[in-house]
Parts: C-alpha cells; sequence; structure tokens
C-alpha cells in the first residue's frame, strides 16, 4: 500500500503528518472541534478521565453490560465506577437509573454506544447539566452513528472515545484510538498526557504516558474513513434483510430505530436457547459471538466494587441471552439466507420441514 509505504521510507513512525491529518479529518466526521490519537481504545479512556480531572474519591457512572476497558479506565484513575442497568430492548444505559445512583461523589457520567446504536443522549445530557456533571462517550462500538438530527457519535459529551481496533467499524491494521473534544483545554491536556506530558522534546510539563498512535495506522485509517459511510450503510442493509427473515423466529431482534441510525457494529439477537444456538449453528459452519458473557459487575476483576449477582437483573438476563450474528459490509445476501435459514431449521424444524 502506498499510504504504508510513504511513512516507513519517511522514517516517521509516529505523531507524524499522516497523525496530524486523521485528527483533523476524524474530528470534522464527528462533528467536533479536536479529535486526539492514540495508541488504543483504552487509552483513550483512561487519558479522557484523566484530562477530565477525574480522580480518586470519585464516582463515574456507567453499565456493566460493556468492554471490561470502560471500567478499567475508571480504575486506573483511581475512581471507582458505578454501575447501572441497561434497556433490555437497546442494550444502552437505563437513563431513568442514572439520577438515582447520583451523590455527592459522582464527577462524570459514561454512556455506552453499544453495538452501533446511540445511547439516549439528550435525556443523560441533561441529567448531567442539572447535577454539574461531565459526560465522556464511549463511542468504541459507534465509528459514524447519527441521531435524529443528524448529531454523530463523538459531539455530544464534554469528551469522547473511539477504538479503532481491527474488527470495528473503522479499524487500524491492529489497534489505534481517538478522543474528541470541542474544549481547548481538555485537548491541550490529552496531548500532554499522550506523549509523557512534552510539550516540545524534553520539556514536559506534567507526567504523563506514552500512548502515541503508530503512524502507519493513522495512515491507514485515513484512507478507511473515506469509506466508512458507504461501509455502514451496508451493514444497515444487512440488518434490514435479518430483519425481515428472523421477524417469524422466535427470537428477539434487535428494536427499530425511530430516529436517527444504528451502523450495526453487532447485529445481536436474543434467545434462551443462546449457548444451544450458538453451538448448533457452529456445526453449520455459523460463526457467532457473544457481547459480553459476564457482565462487568460479574468479573471477579471487580469484586472489590461490591456487586453480587441479582444486583443488575436486567444486564444479567442480556448475558445470558445474546448472540451476535454475522455482520460485516462484505456479506453477501446469499450468506444472511443462510444463517436465517439455519435458525428457522433449528428454532422451527416443523415448518422447516413442511
Amino acid at each position: 500500500m502506498p499510504a504504508i509505504e510513504g511513512v516507513l521510507e519517511s522514517g516517521q513512525l509516529f505523531l507524524g503528518p499522516n497523525t496530524r491529518a486523521f485528527e483533523e479529518e476524524f474530528a470534522a466526521y464527528c462533528g467536533s472541534r479536536f479529535a486526539v490519537a492514540v495508541g488504543n481504545g483504552t487509552d483513550a479512556l483512561h487519558l479522557a478521565l484523566r484530562a477530565a480531572g477525574v480522580g480518586p474519591g470519585d464516582e463515574v457512572i456507567t453499565v456493566s453490560h460493556t468492554f471490561i476497558a470502560t471500567v478499567e479506565a475508571i480504575d486506573q484513575v483511581g475512581a471507582r465506577a458505578v454501575l447501572v442497568d441497561v434497556d433490555p430492548r437497546t442494550f444502552t444505559m437505563d437513563v431513568d437509573q442514572v439520577e438515582q445512583r447520583i451523590t455527592s461523589r459522582t464527577r462524570a457520567i459514561i454512556p455506552v454506544h453499544l453495538y452501533g446504536r446511540l445511547c439516549p443522549m439528550d435525556e443523560l445530557l441533561a441529567i448531567a447539566q442539572r447535577h454539574g456533571l461531565l459526560v465522556i462517550e464511549d463511542a468504541s462500538q459507534a465509528q459514524g452513528a447519527r441521531d435524529a438530527r443528524g448529531r454523530r457519535a463523538g459531539s455530544f459529551g464534554n469528551l469522547a472515545t473511539f477504538s479503532f481496533y481491527y474488527a470495528k467499524n473503522l479499524g487500524a491494521y491492529g489497534e489505534a484510538g481517538a478522543i474528541t473534544t470541542s474544549d481547548p483545554d481538555l485537548d491541550r491536556k490529552l496531548r500532554l498526557f499522550r506523549s509523557h506530558g512534552e510539550e516540545v522534546r524534553y520539556h514536559h510539563a506534567v507526567l504523563g504516558f506514552n500512548c502515541r498512535p503508530d503512524e502507519i495506522q493513522c495512515a491507514v485509517l485515513r484512507i478507511k474513513l473515506r469509506h466508512l459511510d458507504d461501509w455502514n450503510a451496508r451493514r444497515v442493509e444487512h440488518a434490514a434483510l435479518y430483519d425481515e427473515l428472523l421477524a417469524d423466529l422466535p427470537v428477539v431482534r434487535p428494536e427499530l430505530v425511530a430516529s436517527g441510525e444504528h451502523i450495526y457494529h453487532q447485529y445481536v439477537i436474543r434467545s434462551p436457547r443462546r449457548d444451544w444456538l450458538q453451538a448448533q449453528l457452529a456445526e453449520r459452519g455459523v460463526g457467532t459471538g457473544i457481547h459480553y458473557p459476564i457482565p462487568a459487575h460479574l468479573q471477579p476483576a471487580c469484586r472489590d466494587l461490591g456487586y453480587a449477582d441479582g444486583d443488575l437483573p436486567l444486564t444479567e438476563d442480556v448475558a445470558r441471552e445474546v448472540l451476535s450474528l454475522p455482520m460485516f459490509p462484505e456479506l453477501s445476501d446469499e450468506q444472511i439466507e443462510y444463517v436465517a435459514a439455519s435458525l428457522e431449521t433449528l428454532l422451527r424444524p416443523e415448518a422447516s420441514a413442511a
């Protein structure tokens, strides 16, 4: 690829022209003033919290139905994660529970835009404003998702974090991440923390970290960003075909979005026979995933948060039943039809035999 060859020939392997250009292009795409590229999505969450001043003694409200990095980053800055249940129809944060969990120690809310679907941001932003709280979007699975007014993930909160893990809708050739913000002070802090607190070479304003992205990854992301809307549109088309073909089967399909856009990082169904279905589909050559089988509040690593089985019942129900069907832009209609036919054979054998 010429873009990669150009980076290698230049010898500038991080924080070079591709990083700067990608940051400008991604910020413009999201509708934010600034974007700061980092090494991965976990770096993005960690640095966003640190730049926002969240630290020991603070509480951050988020969900348990998420990849562990969301909770991990809160712990990394010395704060405590306060976990709320999810809406079982959308799998995103149950906004009605957020206000009940706010205390004098609450500093921020991290809504997770899961599976490509936005959280109800207007309601969350209103709660945050009433209580003087920061909002940090975890948009790692929502690159390009929009609300009914066309506002994209990454433009709502004080900060937003993205992962460009290779399997994401916008993926690097490995790992990368970014943070968006429209606050110039936060932008400056993020850039300091990203690279050892350096303002200029060997002049360190703060003690920072090594969270720099590879220049090669930013070169790849610049090219891929140009195709992201087309790829997302293909995912939406695939989801519509799944919806049509699975309509009469005894599974819970993703709730239709009345307004805005779900960009289907995953197409997730629910079934009480999830584990059996996954095994049977595998025998038929259909790969599936479970995102996520063990909620964060029940992970051994999170015992000190003090949660027990039954504390977040809707999250626990979802974790037992969710199954991610194949979803990527290059899927063919025939492949989707095969997945649907396999599910019909398994769930309605009498209809399949007729």
